[in-house]
């Protein structure tokens, strides 16, 4: 991504700045994500593309080697046999380009974020005076 462009506002305006063969892959992990959470609301946090529902179920940003994936520490804690093949840390992985993207791994993360945050209080606002 061209680090003297604006902050983009939309996913297609973030995919738009890669070069072709990044935007398939870019492309195909927001599709995996939607059809994994269909009711997902999708934006822009941190300057990547995020999905929330009832709280993060997750990120990912195109980086020059790899496809950088931020399930959450939950979603890396649970699958943790899985992903001992790549690169990862707190909340994050790293899938490299020159490796099949785990599609199917990538929705299965998206899928167990959302039920986990099923499992988390409904946040009560206050009612203003």
């Amino acid at each position: 991504m061209n680090s003297n462009k604006p902050v983009p506002q939309t996913v297609d305006e973030y995919i738009s700045d890669f070069p072709e063969d990044i935007k398939m892959i870019l492309n195909k992990v927001r599709a995996t994500i939607k059809s994994a959470a269909p009711d997902a609301e999708e934006c822009i946090s941190y300057m990547m593309p995020a999905y929330k529902q009832n709280g993060i179920i997750g990120y990912f940003a195109g980086q020059k080697k790899h496809l950088g994936f931020y399930a959450t520490p939950n979603g890396n804690k649970e699958f943790k046999e899985e992903l001992s093949k790549y690169k990862t840390g707190k909340g994050s992985i790293q899938f490299p380009y020159a490796a099949d993207i785990p599609y199917d791994l990538i929705a299965a993360m998206v899928k167990f974020n959302v039920l986990k945050n099923l499992e988390k209080p409904i946040k009560k606002t206050k009612a203003k005076a």
